[in-house]
């Protein structure tokens, strides 16, 4: 993936050990402790591509995520997502997939700008290697399902993978939101609660498991997301590759 240049940001992979460092320092302050120094780290980072988005003037890390490329559906059980769902519906995927994950921006950086280079840079990445199915874990923040019974609501009515992709159950605690969830949601109020990776995804046509994952050790609920390129609509398309610097969606 060439380096991307948008307004005030640079977004570029990493190169060398220290770049990932950095990336996993921004990673413990989004996920672990805002306050504490240290680094989140483990056995996925050494297999995957990492994606940096820099302030240009400064340099300082704003945004950073992390890439591992599937040559399709068949290797899915070796991904990170895999540790908490069962994907046995998606080893059919015959095309190339990429996993997304760690995905996080700096607290103090609220430009939608880091937004928009960030999903640039994944789409260059996504058109360079032919993929044609992202995926990873979306996560809202806290373990307080309260808090999103909304944005839950919302994911079950409209949101909910395909039959034929749907992942189930395998991790200990979850919220089955699909089965439980009687309620109609606030569409705003569901937003306003959504995270902004997952509404990004929802725009371009994504879809989520029908129950979220309470995962303690990074005080997240999470849910499994899918995007299938080709579902991904022609506008949005075109706004993508604007930012990327490319013309036209390679299928």
């Amino acid at each position: 993936m060439p380096t991307l240049t948008k307004g005030r940001y640079v977004a570029r992979l990493a190169e060398t050990q220290t770049d990932v460092a950095v990336a996993q320092a921004l990673r413990h302050r989004c996920f672990v402790d805002p306050q504490g120094a240290g680094l989140d780290a483990d056995g996925f980072d050494g297999v995957c591509a990492h994606v940096l988005v820099e302030e240009g003037q400064s340099g300082a890390l704003v945004c950073c995520f992390r890439l591992m490329p599937l040559d399709s559906g068949a290797a899915i059980g070796g991904s990170y997502s895999a540790q908490f769902y069962d994907l046995g519906a998606l080893e059919a995927f015959t095309g190339r997939m990429v996993e997304m994950g760690r995905f996080c921006i700096a607290p103090e950086a609220r430009d939608p700008d880091i937004l928009r280079v960030a999903w640039g840079a994944m789409t260059r990445f996504v058109d360079d290697r032919g993929i044609e199915m992202l995926f990873g874990c979306s996560s809202f923040s806290g373990t307080d399902e309260a808090a999103y019974l909304d944005a839950f609501a919302l994911l079950k009515h409209r949101h909910l993978a395909p039959n034929c992709w749907l992942p189930r159950v395998k991790a200990p605690r979850v919220i089955r939101f699909a089965q439980t969830l009687r309620r109609k949601p606030d569409a705003q109020r569901a937003m306003r609660t959504m995270p902004p990776l997952l509404r990004t995804y929802l725009l371009m046509g994504g879809w989520v498991s029908d129950h979220a994952v309470v995962d303690t050790e990074l005080n997240t609920l999470h849910v499994f997301t899918g995007l299938e390129i080709a579902a991904v609509p022609p506008a949005r398309a075109r706004l993508l590759r604007a930012v990327a610097g490319q013309a036209g969606l390679r299928r």
